[in-house]
């Protein structure tokens, strides 16, 4: 298993659970992540990515995405697309 560090989060929203993480790499729906912070680990499959309320499959490098994650995540966390 390999991990490539895809990006950071920049924000999160509490009462609906959305983190906001700028991309410093690519992601699609149905890639895996890990999000990870001062070993507090949270592993996820991408499923729904909005940028400025738009729902997206895929973003890219330098955009900011929000995304729903099923529980809280600090920000500054690092986010990495895990690989088989």
């Amino acid at each position: 298993m390999g991990k490539e560090l895809v990006g950071k989060i920049a924000h999160y929203y509490d009462k609906i659970g959305v983190a906001v993480i700028e991309l410093s790499g690519d992601l699609k729906d149905g890639d895996k992540i890990s999000i990870e912070k001062e070993g507090a680990v949270l592993d996820l499959v991408v499923g729904s990515m909005q940028i400025e309320h738009d729902k997206v499959t895929e973003a890219k490098a330098g955009q900011a995405i929000g995304m729903k994650v099923s529980q809280m995540v600090k920000e500054n966390s690092e986010v990495f697309k895990v690989t088989e």
